[in-house]
């Protein structure tokens, strides 16, 4: 896709102003969406993607200078030269200098991230699983995602996707945290964002159905083994019955 398709789905230049957000890392003077594809102004930073259907089939590594395919399956039967991303990228970076001088550097407004974590299949102790933190409603496209284990950072088994782009120009990211479930152990996911007036915790914990005591589980079992004792006692009754009836009926009809 080239830039000038890219164009005529729609520009939007944003100049937005530098406001602190908890976290010292989310600074930012400007954001240019192109279509899918973000320039910021700070660290010379973007994104350059694409998508099918909603769903995102890859990005260029704009450090590294490559193409990452979401599923690496997808490099088999296509390709995509990252030269073409680095210099859309370029190309936007220029369009954002020039339309931020004209854009009055009027601030624009935030949203507010809605944020949602779950588990990616039904948790069992000390079964290898995926938490998974889901950032809706992102805008501007500047945020800090992170995890912690009970209270502290947690760097290893964690990814993330890149911004996937909504129709209502703000934009969903999600974060994902392979962990061994434990009952000792809960889980936050951090989300820091120019919405939020402090950074927000989505807390996470596994749902372990509460142990019986000693006294319960023998409470139980006694009430099961006094109903199954009157069940034998009523049904041998109702058994006595039928035969006694079935031998009158039989005396009667011999008569």
């Amino acid at each position: 896709m080239t830039l000038n398709t890219v164009l005529m789905l729609g520009t939007l230049i944003l100049a937005i102003m530098m406001i602190p957000c908890g976290g010292e890392d989310i600074v930012a003077d400007h954001v240019g969406i192109y279509g899918l594809n973000v320039y910021q102004s700070y660290g010379s930073s973007g994104q350059y993607t694409q998508e099918f259907d909603g769903d995102e089939m890859f990005y260029v590594d704009l450090e590294r200078k490559e193409t990452v395919w979401r599923l690496p399956e997808f490099s088999t039967f296509a390709g995509f030269d990252p030269q073409g991303g680095l210099r859309e990228i370029a190309t936007a970076k220029h369009n954002m200098e020039t339309l931020t001088k004209r854009s009055n550097s009027t601030a624009a407004p935030k949203k507010v991230p809605e944020v949602t974590v779950f588990p990616k299949s039904p948790v069992m102790l000390g079964q290898p699983n995926t938490l998974i933190c889901l950032v809706d409603s992102i805008f501007p496209p500047v945020i800090n995602i992170t995890w912690l284990s009970n209270g502290h950072s947690v760097t290893e088994g964690v990814s993330e996707t890149s911004f996937l782009s909504k129709s209502d120009h703000s934009f969903l990211k999600i974060s994902y945290l392979t962990f061994l479930p434990s009952d000792d152990v809960v889980y936050d996911c951090k989300v820091e964002h120019w919405g939020l007036d402090k950074p927000l915790l989505k807390h996470w914990e596994p749902d372990i159905p509460a142990s019986m005591s000693e006294l319960t589980e023998t409470v139980i079992c006694a009430l099961g083994l006094a109903v199954g004792l009157v069940g034998i006692v009523v049904g041998t009754i109702l058994i006595i019955r039928g035969l006694r009836s079935g031998g009158t009926s039989r005396q009667q009809g011999s008569l």
